[in-house]
């Protein structure tokens, strides 16, 4: 995501104005009754506390098991078992010893920048009654977009019998959502043998050369022949990259987006205090979300303002998604752009734009750092990256 992740972990990004990614998986766990729950986090993961708050959102926070925040460390064993992983296989091998002594009737790893809200019970009780060891639960798309994920094949009867990670051509656009069910006894014996059979070809010392799930993992385990594959209900995206996130607030704007409003499985998360938003009598809004605080005077269409974002007359943000506490003054335009927390766009400036019927790529979407100040008649070209913290 590039200078939106800069200063913060992925995870910890903003969607649909007042929720943070993590707090999805977070949720789906809570719904399940899962009552032990770790969250790995590598880069900038400092920025995650506050909004985490030692799991009190989501019921977790417990002086028996519930939250447990797991972050690199050193001096803690040999150099395949400390430090920083080199993929999310590599870093459950790092973290054999603990799962090992938490000893979990089923292990569930899942991602923390998908917008999803999934049933886990079902897909549970399915995964213990096939004695499963490892169950995927799959989605559908594009098959240009799978060619990124791990493409899976399987059985009518649902069983997996390959995995393909990032293939060149796909005709399938069955992928692996990175939500997975482990029997913890297979998961850590495979890891072991895996990590024996790679050491000598691993990169450095301090590399497994396990990888990514789809490296080695999933592989070794679909040759065993106990995988199952389940399809997600609902919606689902993988927001990781710029034009996926603008497109997942698209999707929210005209319905698609089937999250939110499940009784059963809120999606929870930090609420912070604040007045609702609010919009003038000459602010207009055309299918626009506007969070707390919010103040319109101008026009916003298609967009998505966070807390405390100001929208003055004259000003015009469309197909966008503003941060917490941007300022956009009187005159300028902002389309196409994701615009990070307390940013200044000034009088009669210009942010991005795409034309209509212009494909959506990353390189289309105009990134703003936090904190930056874009002068009063300046252009910000489309697709530009402005870094946080600077001037235009």
């Amino acid at each position: 995501m590039d200078v939106l992740t800069r200063e913060r972990a992925k995870p910890a990004l903003p969607f649909a104005a007042t929720n943070a990614l993590i707090d999805f998986p977070l949720s789906v766990l809570a719904a399940a009754g899962v009552s032990d729950v770790w969250v790995s986090v590598q880069f900038q993961s400092s920025s995650l506390d506050g909004h985490l708050a030692g799991g009190r959102p989501w019921d977790l926070d417990r002086n028996r098991g519930g939250f447990r925040r797991l972050t690199p460390e050193e001096g803690t064993g040999s150099a395949h078992e400390e430090g920083f992983s080199h993929g999310n296989a590599d870093g459950l091998f790092r973290m054999r010893e603990a799962i090992r002594v938490a000893d979990p009737h089923v292990l569930i790893v899942m991602s923390a920048d998908h917008v999803f809200n999934l049933d886990l019970r079902p897909v549970v009780a399915e995964h213990l009654a096939r004695e499963a060891e490892c169950t995927l639960v799959t989605a559908e798309i594009g098959v240009q977009e799978a060619t990124q994920k791990v493409v899976v094949e399987h059985d009518a009867d649902g069983q997996v019998t390959a995995v393909h990670a990032k293939p060149r051509s796909t005709d399938s656009g069955t992928v692996a959502t990175e939500i997975f069910l482990y029997r913890p006894q297979t998961l850590l014996a495979e890891l072991e043998r895996l990590h024996a059979e790679l050491q000598a070809a691993a990169d450095d010392d301090r590399d497994t050369g396990l990888g990514d799930f789809g490296d080695h993992l999933l592989p070794a385990l679909v040759r065993r022949g106990r995988v199952r594959a389940v399809p997600i209900t609902g919606y689902w995206k993988d927001v990781g990259r710029p034009q996926a996130y603008l497109q997942a607030h698209r999707d929210l704007l005209t319905g698609r987006v089937d999250v939110f409003g499940h009784a059963d499985r809120p999606v929870l998360g930090q609420t912070l205090p604040g007045p609702p938003g609010w919009v003038g009598e000459e602010g207009e809004l055309v299918d626009a979300m506007v969070g707390p605080g919010s103040r319109v005077r101008g026009r916003v269409v298609r967009s998505v303002l966070g807390r405390g974002v100001q929208v003055q007359a004259g000003a015009l943000v469309e197909d966008s998604v503003l941060l917490d506490d941007v300022l956009v003054e009187a005159g300028a335009r902002v389309r196409t752009s994701v615009v990070d927390r307390a940013t200044r766009v000034g009088r009669d400036a210009t942010v991005g734009t795409c034309p209509p019927g212009t494909r959506l790529t990353d390189e289309a979407v105009t990134l703003v750092g936090q904190d930056c100040r874009v002068r009063g008649g300046t252009t910000v070209e489309p697709g530009a990256r402005l870094e946080p913290g600077s001037t235009t």
